[in-house]
């Protein structure tokens, strides 16, 4: 029953932008901090909410390489043995 609940909610965190992000777990978590239990189940909407800001932490790597960055490539051939 649960999940019926908290994956809407996953799903519309998950379109948040990073600070916004950051914004609604710092007021959940202080919300859960000073009243217990104030809203059902925020213990696992902080726990989804914090891994959702450390995937959006996570480094991007660009799509291609730079001019000045371009290794050269491999001189030879391949072989199969």
């Amino acid at each position: 029953m649960r999940h019926l609940l908290l994956a809407p909610l996953m799903r519309w965190f998950g379109r948040l932008s990073y600070p916004r992000l950051f914004l609604l777990l710092a007021v959940l978590f202080l919300f859960d901090t000073l009243i217990p239990d104030f809203i059902p189940f925020i213990d696992e909407i902080l726990l989804g909410l914090g891994t959702l800001i450390l995937a959006r932490m996570k480094k991007k790597v660009p799509a291609t390489p730079q001019a000045g960055n371009a290794t050269p490539p491999v001189e030879g051939t391949a072989t199969r043995r």
